[in-house]
């Protein structure tokens, strides 16, 4: 059923306003997201020249999802409170500050603080985007072709990011990556005081800091334990006292919103069939993606030798790749409903990373007609992924909706970098021979094992290396593969006998 009235009860917007919105607020996604990919090929170069170790190149990329993800609840809820509009303003000015910040950082913990701090900006602009969206399309049809472009410009994003990275550093230094950003920060605060509407406020909802802390303790201390569970060697006491901080954070967390009038999350909203194949689908297309790109960039510049910029050529395939089926999935969606766009795509993502594992050794060919079919697959899920969160809510759950929305993708890229990267690390020193004459310098890591060859030569050990590093690289993949297959069955069996493109639509939680 179309919305005939604005959710805030606003007057409506003209077409050419609110399409003007859209992409307007698409360009704060863009930043975003441009920023979770752009590190992705300049990670080798920037290991290089801050001298970061390999837990601190691994920081350098965990610190903005990680603290994103934390505080993104609490920014929904408080967009509610102080008005979407406003908090996409704050959050464009702290993004630019934090921008320039990053790429004047002259050590690699300097720009762990900057990666932080920007993902404080990304934190406030992420829910009010999606919310803003909401606010200004209601007829059913628009809403849901609105929401699609918007998934678009983060999928986009995701593509540009390792392209625009390796492209800015065959001509410039590595703080090019983020200086790009203060222009469209400009723009894009320039344009939302323009066109933006004020929305209702409800100041009478407090805000629980508290709520955001425990959020963000929960995720850091899973993180921390699967980086440390899986390293090579394991530290198994860091990763237990990381994993109980882990479960009392989220314990303490779950308790306070069961007690808090005002929650920063509301369980019930879970109990929806549709909201939650939404939650779970941008869990697992943004686990895929980002886990495949991470990886791929890293072995293609690392081992096939190809440089930062024909690295993020080759992983944009899967990305842009996406673009069609994800807007004729917004097309259709009203026509066809959820399941077979989730779990259709989420099947042919398997399928596609699959083709990348068992084909890379065959030749790039195989690699590119997988990353396409990953790409085309996850646009369609990705592309309905936000309309089932946002339409399976009441209106004055909007900035909550979005705020789950953003912390599932973000989860699902932390979750990919953490588990994945940590995973492929392992697998290396798995496959190396113990008896091979291999340099103990070489063990640690395949980075490792590439400076040593400079220093001594490639001799017979540096191919038992690099063997073991492609094999690792093809197990990850098949772990990919298997979680998008499983992900395809859940998400089936939750939207069983539901149909058109507002599921559940009648179930939402008041």
């Amino acid at each position: 059923m179309a919305l005939s009235q604005p959710l805030d009860g606003a007057p409506s917007m003209s077409r050419a306003r609110r399409w003007s919105l859209l992409f307007t607020v698409a360009a704060g996604l863009l930043l975003v997201t441009l920023d979770n990919s752009v590190l992705y090929t300049a990670l080798p170069t920037l290991t290089e020249e801050l001298s970061a170790s390999a837990g601190q190149a691994l920081w350098i990329i965990n610190a903005y999802p990680l603290v994103m993800a934390g505080l993104l609840l609490g920014a929904g809820t408080l967009g509610d409170r102080i008005g979407h509009r406003r908090m996409f303003l704050v959050g464009l000015v702290v993004f630019g500050i934090a921008s320039l910040a990053a790429a004047f950082s002259a050590t690699a913990g300097q720009l762990i603080a900057a990666r932080a701090f920007l993902a404080v900006g990304a934190a406030a602009m992420m829910p009010a985007t999606l919310a803003l969206i909401g606010l200004s399309f209601h007829e059913e049809r628009e809403r849901n072709i609105a929401i699609a472009i918007w998934g678009s410009v983060a999928i986009v994003g995701a593509a540009l990011g390792p392209i625009i990275g390796g492209l800015l550093l065959q001509h410039f230094w590595w703080g090019s990556v983020f200086l790009i950003n203060v222009p469209v920060v400009v723009v894009a605060f320039i344009a939302t005081l323009l066109l933006a509407p004020e929305g209702q406020r409800d100041s009478t909802r407090p805000w629980d800091l508290l709520s955001s802390l425990l959020a963000l303790a929960a995720l850091s201390g899973l993180v921390l334990a699967i980086k440390s569970l899986i390293a090579t060697p394991p530290s198994y006491s860091v990763g237990a006292v990381s994993l109980l901080l882990a479960v009392i954070s989220g314990i303490a967390f779950s308790r306070r919103q069961q007690q808090l009038p005002y929650p920063l999350l509301d369980f019930a909203i879970f109990r929806n069939p549709a909201f939650l194949a939404g939650t779970l689908s941008a869990v697992f297309t943004l686990f895929a993606m980002a886990g495949l790109q991470l990886l791929t960039t890293q072995r293609f510049q690392l081992v096939a030798g190809l440089s930062p910029l024909q690295a993020g050529l080759l992983v944009s395939v899967a990305a842009l790749g996406s673009l069609p089926s994800a807007l004729l999935g917004g097309s259709v969606l009203h026509r066809v409903g959820l399941r077979p766009l989730i779990c259709g795509g989420l099947a042919a993502g398997a399928v596609g990373v699959g083709v990348v594992a068992l084909g890379f050794p065959h030749g790039l060919g195989w690699v590119v007609a997988g990353m396409a079919i990953t790409g085309f697959g996850m646009g369609a899920a990705i592309s309905v992924a936000s309309t089932a969160i946002l339409n399976n809510v009441p209106p004055h759950r909007a900035g909550m909706a979005s705020s789950v929305e953003e912390v599932s993708y973000e989860f699902g890229g932390l979750l990919a970098v953490a588990l994945l990267g940590s995973l492929s690390a392992a697998m290396y020193g798995a496959f190396l021979p113990e008896s091979a004459g291999i340099p103990s310098a070489a063990r640690e890591g395949f980075t490792q094992a590439l400076h040593v060859a400079r220093e001594v030569g490639q001799g017979e050990w540096f191919a038992l290396a690099t063997a073991a590093y492609d094999r690792g690289y093809q197990i990850v993949l098949l772990v990919i593969s298997a979680v998008l297959a499983a992900g395809a069955v859940i998400i089936a069996r939750l939207l069983r006998g539901r149909a058109g493109g507002r599921d559940g639509a009648a179930d939402r939680v008041k």
